[in-house]
């Protein structure tokens, strides 16, 4: 009698499974169980995470490690896929202050423009010209209001205030003219006097319309046509906020567009194709090139930077081994970019590329894991099958698979895909193109400051807390709380993880959050699933099994089944073994190739 584990190495987790053999060579399976992986996949730092998941898996079968008579380690595919954002043109606006502002205090109605000039110089104000007020925190409120009504009393002309701290509301209350307020503006300093400024804020429930159109600056600023033109990024940039700023300062050559380069595609055709021309175009090129053996970046681009540091990555890990970008995905999107001169981090959303690419090589050092796992636990080790054969082995436990039968794996960094048909060949493809791209492309374009955020929000779904008592779900759905919910997260958005209710720090309406997320994963997952039955021409193929991380995810199994529809073909979540769900298939497949090779023997 001999009992077998399988271990399964992945980018994020580290999956094992249990088997044994009796006298009559026929295999029982007996557990499996799962881990984060430790380490960059295909290190040696691997095997802390594979003696934490043996541990666990023996465990759950009622044995010890040591009873153990054979361990097998997937042949884990030597790829590496990348991701990043590049935008298209990044518009830096140089000698031009601006501030899009969202403070949760602003104060009165309406537009004010002037003059800059500070709170303790009002008493020498022209009495000719109207004035903005700059009040900084070493002025309290009851100071300030006080002061700006003694300059009222004298005849200075005042149309608006700028803040520091966020007391817009308190000082409005205490003035004998009103005026509109904004505050919170953490680097007033940078603010200097006799600056020609406009100040917006609008009503409750609307946003600045005056600022935001650059023809509504060009009528305040009297500017020409040129100008005008000139002021476009800043318009657009303050659209959709409460409260705006723009300060008319010394134009010297202000746009400059800063192009992200070409990247060279040596394949079947040769192609060379420049970034910013769009994500389309680029894909179109990747297509066109046939088999792909090379894909270079023009140097001392960001593009170029991009994919040389991608293949450093795998140079260090496979010992420098023929190392290639054998596939790049991209998708348009847009991305925050910082406008300078702003005077608190403002950005603008800008044309962006997402990009991630596939970074394949020789082979993987898996025989020093091996090595190094049998020389921890005293257990024979080997390296097994290679990854996507041992995935179509196992997906072919779901219950109602049948030959010839399409499995696809959407990871981390790549989208695996294999056909396996009746007479035992399999033919595989790893793509670039996966759930950390559309984590890279949820952050960026919700301006989360936090990567695990936005993993949270492709994982979960949202809900607004609505009272103490309730939230409402972002399908509308109400959920009631008998005992009450955290003041802390009381008229905030949270991510509804198993581990309870997270507060998304950033301000982002639900409905965006949701079209974001969910047109996100469409554009990759969808359109890299198209890419993958392309490629494999699974033309017969009526069944498409999902197996590994992201079939479990409460958004992508319905999208895929849904556009799988309209090709005729029946597509959902595998069932390992009949008990695993989409989990474990390249471990289970692992144990059955071990069966298949004592057959071979025989």
């Amino acid at each position: 009698m001999k009992i077998l584990a399988a271990v399964d190495i992945g980018n994020s987790t580290t999956e094992v499974c249990l088997a044994i053999e009796n006298e009559a060579e026929i295999i029982r399976f007996l557990s499996s169980s799962s881990t984060t992986t430790t380490g960059l996949k295909g290190t040696i730092s691997n095997v802390t995470g594979i003696l934490t998941a043996l541990e666990e898996a023996t465990k759950n079968a009622g044995i010890n490690i040591q009873q153990i008579s054979h361990i097998r380690i997937n042949k884990a595919a030597p790829v590496i896929g990348g991701a990043a954002m590049e935008t298209l043109a990044q518009t830096v606006v140089t000698e031009a202050s601006m501030l899009g502002h969202n403070p949760k205090t602003p104060a009165g109605i309406g537009i004010g423009f002037g003059k800059t000039i500070k709170l303790k110089n009002l008493d020498t104000a022209n009495l000719e010209e109207p004035f903005i007020v700059i009040i900084s925190n070493e002025i309290n409120y009851e100071d300030a209001a006080t002061k700006i009504n003694h300059a009222f009393n004298k005849g200075v002309i005042i149309t608006g205030a700028i803040m520091q701290q966020d007391e817009a509301v308190l000082v409005y209350n205490r003035l004998s003219k009103k005026i509109p307020i904004i505050d919170e503006v953490k680097d007033i300093h940078k603010i200097h006097e006799n600056i020609v400024t406009a100040i917006e804020t609008a009503l409750p429930g609307q946003t600045v319309s005056m600022l935001s159109n650059p023809y509504g600056i060009a009528t305040l600023f009297d500017l020409t046509p040129k100008e005008t033109i000139q002021v476009t990024p800043i318009a657009n940039s303050l659209i959709g906020v409460k409260s705006a700023t723009v300060m008319k300062t010394p134009w010297n050559d202000p746009i400059t567009i800063q192009t992200i380069g070409k990247i060279y595609i040596k394949g079947d055709k040769d192609i060379e194709v420049d970034f910013s021309q769009g994500a389309h175009v680029v894909a179109q090129a990747v297509e066109t090139a046939g088999q792909i053996y090379d894909i270079t970046g023009e140097p001392g681009t960001n593009i170029g930077n991009m994919l040389v540091n991608a293949t450093n990555n795998m140079i260090a890990l496979a010992e420098g081994e023929n190392v290639k970008i054998r596939d790049l995905f991209t998708v348009d999107t847009f991305a925050p970019v910082l406008i300078s001169g702003a005077l608190s981090g403002e950005t603008r959303m800008e044309k962006a590329i997402a990009v991630a690419v596939m970074v394949t090589a020789g082979r993987l050092p898996m025989e020093a894991i091996a090595n190094d796992l049998a020389k921890k636990t005293g257990i024979y080790t080997t390296v097994a099958g290679v990854e996507p054969v041992m995935a179509a082995l196992g997906t072919l436990t779901t219950p109602g698979a049948g030959f010839p039968l399409a499995m696809l794996d959407i990871g981390g960094g790549s989208t695996d895909a294999a056909v396996i048909q009746e007479n035992g060949i399999v033919k595989s493809v790893s793509l670039a193109g996966a759930g950390e791209l559309v984590s890279v492309m949820i952050q960026s374009q919700l301006g989360l400051s936090s990567r695990h955020t936005a993993e949270n929000i492709k994982k979960y779904p949202v809900a607004k807390v609505e009272s103490m008592f309730h939230i409402r779900l972002e399908n509308g759905e109400i959920i009631f709380y008998e005992d009450g919910i955290d003041p802390k997260i009381f008229g905030a958005v949270v991510i509804l993880t198993p581990e309870g209710m997270i507060k998304i720090e950033e301000d982002r309406p639900i409905e965006k959050i949701v079209k974001v997320r969910q047109e996100t994963k469409r554009a990759v997952f969808i359109n890299n699933s198209m890419r993958a039955i392309k490629k494999l021409e699974l033309l017969n193929i009526k069944h498409v099994i999902l197996v590994g991380g992201s079939a479990k995810d409460f958004e992508i199994p319905a999208f895929l089944s849904t556009a799988f529809a309209e090709m005729g073909i029946v597509c959902g979540q595998g069932n390992i073994r009949s008990t695993e769900g989409p989990r474990n298939a390249v471990a289970t497949g692992l144990i059955m190739g071990y069966v298949g090779e004592q057959t071979n023997e025989i």
